[in-house]
């Protein structure tokens, strides 16, 4: 299987499955000296991991990362940084139904054509908890990157849209509540939506914008690595994702372009921020800002028809723990998946100009 490494210079390759012994990964690239607080690291996993509330799948992992090498008396030393998670509550008898069977919208078919071969418990590599090596990387990545700011939000769940512009929520309150949205009172709706979805044993989708606030100007490297379009395949390798847009995306081609363009002001910055911190592929230095849209999770609790290996169409019921909705938990892997953009493109800056 090739696809396991991201990044140039700043690089992250992941390894491991959902229900084999651990997953983790390595960073190559990550510069000496950065002072790291590991408490800091366990604390962005913590906001990834399962079991965390009633909306979220119930498997209980504590997702204690273990750093192996790549880090001195508190400080990265240059050289490649190992870690791992150890899994430690599998239980693969709840895939023992999907054997010999495929779930709908779910990656079994695929894996199973592609290779002749596939872990059917939890989905092997193709489930989400692979995303946990890249919330270490991330973190990793936020503290080199300790002058940019990155918050990402749930915005919606279902139909229940956040409408408020994001200057005008408290990013303070983004962990108050389980559903992770800034505002306390559609947050209580989303939650009680989830909940009512979880009941029903099915699965919604939902939205995650990020904001990204502090970014200097000249980051990402044109003609095909611009930056939003690293970002873009940043969040499009996220398990679940369907669509990406930053600034004023698809809404902005209904405006014309002497309403869309961002006027200048005298110091470089601009009035408005269509452009969402990106022109011509490179950070302008103004806030970038995107959203990223999740499908509902493939695996419902309900009695679905689908097909076996010999084509035969069968009919099972969706077992096991399972997310009602993934964006909640969703909210730290794409920050980490930015900040590894930002530091690869970070490192990228120091070789454009003298």
């Amino acid at each position: 299987m090739a696809g396991n490494s991201f990044g140039q210079l700043f690089r992250l390759t992941t390894f491991g499955e959902s229900h084999g012994k651990a997953l983790g990964g390595i960073i190559d690239g990550c510069p000496a000296g950065i002072e790291l607080d590991l408490e800091q690291i366990q604390l962005e996993l913590n906001r990834r991991k399962p079991g965390q509330s009633a909306i979220v799948t119930q498997r209980k992992e504590p997702d204690t990362v273990e750093i192996y090498s790549g880090v001195f008396e508190g400080k990265t030393t240059g050289t490649p940084i190992g870690f791992a998670i150890h899994n430690t509550n599998q239980k693969s008898k709840d895939y023992s139904h999907i054997k010999d069977s495929y779930r709908p919208s779910h990656a079994d078919y695929v894996y199973d054509q592609k290779y002749g071969f596939r872990d059917y418990r939890g989905g092997g590599r193709s489930s989400a908890r692979e995303t946990a090596s890249r919330v270490v990387a991330g973190a990793i990545a936020k503290q080199f990157l300790s002058e940019i700011k990155i918050n990402a939000f749930v915005s919606q769940v279902g139909e229940m849209k956040l409408d408020k512009p994001y200057q005008e929520l408290d990013f303070s309150k983004i962990e108050s509540n389980a559903v992770r949205c800034p505002d306390t009172e559609m947050a209580q709706k989303m939650e009680d939506y989830i909940k009512s979805i979880k009941k029903a044993g099915d699965t919604i989708g939902g939205v995650i914008t990020c904001v990204i606030e502090n970014v200097p100007v000249g980051l990402g490297e044109p003609v095909f690595d611009k930056l939003h379009a690293r970002l873009g395949e940043a969040m499009l390798s996220i398990n679940a994702v369907k669509g990406f847009e930053y600034g004023s995306g698809f809404a902005g081609v209904a405006m014309k372009g002497s309403e869309h363009n961002d006027a200048f002001n005298s110091d470089g910055t601009t009035k408005t921020n269509r452009s969402g911190g990106v022109q011509g592929g490179i950070s302008n230095g103004m806030d970038i800002y995107f959203s990223v849209a999740f499908k509902p999770v493939a695996t419902v609790l309900q009695s679905y028809e689908t097909i076996n290996k010999e084509g035969d169409k069968v009919t099972t019921q969706g077992k096991g723990r399972h997310d009602p909705c993934v964006v909640p938990r969703a909210v730290p892997i794409v920050e980490a998946m930015a900040a590894l953009v930002l530091a690869d493109y970070s490192l990228l800056a120091r070789t454009n100009k003298i």
